[in-house]
């Protein structure tokens, strides 16, 4: 499986994300979309002042949060972002697929038996033995 080259201009700008990690939080947060940072980036230049506040938090947070605590608080923070109703809706739709999953393996393979079940059954209608 090969694997998908990127525009150069495109690889900058994920090398310029990295170093600017608000941008990325703010796109998650859906107050601007990825496209519109690149746009601006690519129009304005990296040099610009408009990406000072990106890097400045971002560096401040990253120092005082630390790895562990960091990776906390984004989970606490998509948590936040959550619609119960949508997670229960999406929850049963996965029990229903889940029952239709069960329901085609046992078309395939039959009812199971039960230990009473298992003696042999005799071929035909009759049960005849020979003497």
């Amino acid at each position: 499986m090969g694997t998908k080259k990127l525009h150069p201009s495109v690889e900058k700008f994920k090398a310029f994300t990295k170093t600017h990690p608000l941008i990325l939080k703010e796109v998650r947060g859906g107050k601007k979309s990825l496209q519109d940072f690149f746009e601006e980036w690519y129009i304005l230049g990296e040099d610009d002042p408009v990406w000072e506040k990106y890097a400045a938090e971002g560096s401040e947070t990253k120092e005082k949060t630390g790895g562990r605590s960091s990776w906390l608080n984004q989970l606490g923070a998509m948590l936040e972002n959550l619609d119960p109703a949508q997670v229960q809706g999406h929850l049963q739709h996965l029990t229903e697929a889940i029952t239709a999953v069960q329901n085609v393996i046992t078309q395939f393979t039959g009812p199971q038996q039960t230990p009473q079940s298992q003696a042999p059954q005799p071929k035909g209608p009759f049960s005849f033995r020979k003497d």
